[in-house]
């Protein structure tokens, strides 16, 4: 079984009553390993089993972090099916793409860690957020109104065209 199946099943089968407690220990995993890459200068590499032992993980968690990740590393997607313990792995990160994802998928703790001010400035950070929000407005279309001319192109007033 795929590390990113294990992880899938796992994530899955919390019971009800342990679902907060799980996500909030991975959560707390999660934040540590942005710290890092966001502090590092250089991209972090090597093995995901010897990744996820660096970051305090399980090669499986590790797996479900990239999963998170997946979507921001400048050199591609990964095939998360294809990860083992043995794959080599670089946590280099597109970082405007990475900020954009973070709000995306609502995650505060992220990306309001203190370690954004080093890596993306301040405008950078607001013109990425403005951009996410702007993309997520829904914008209801205009309606046709009685006596304006049928959207059909007849010419004739909508009311006694397409209107009827």
């Amino acid at each position: 079984m795929s590390l990113i199946k294990t992880w899938k099943d796992v994530a899955g089968a919390v019971p009800e009553h342990e679902r907060q407690a799980f996500w909030k220990s991975y959560f707390a995993l999660e934040k540590g390993v942005y710290e890092q890459i966001l502090s590092s200068d250089e991209p972090i590499t090597g093995t995901l089993g010897a990744l996820g032992e660096r970051f305090g993980m399980e090669p499986f968690q590790f797996a479900g972090f990239m999963d998170g990740v997946n979507t921001s590393l400048s050199g591609g997607e990964v095939d998360l099916e294809a990860l083992t313990e043995e794959s080599e792995v670089s946590l280099a990160v597109d970082l405007e793409k990475l900020y954009f994802n973070m709000h995306a998928a609502k995650a505060d703790w992220l990306y309001t860690l203190p370690q954004w001010e080093d890596v993306l400035g301040a405008e950078a950070r607001k013109e990425i957020a403005k951009r996410y929000r702007e993309q997520n407005i829904y914008i209801a279309p205009k309606k046709v109104g009685r006596n304006d001319p049928c959207p059909c192109g007849s010419g004739r007033k909508y009311k006694v065209c397409c209107g009827k």
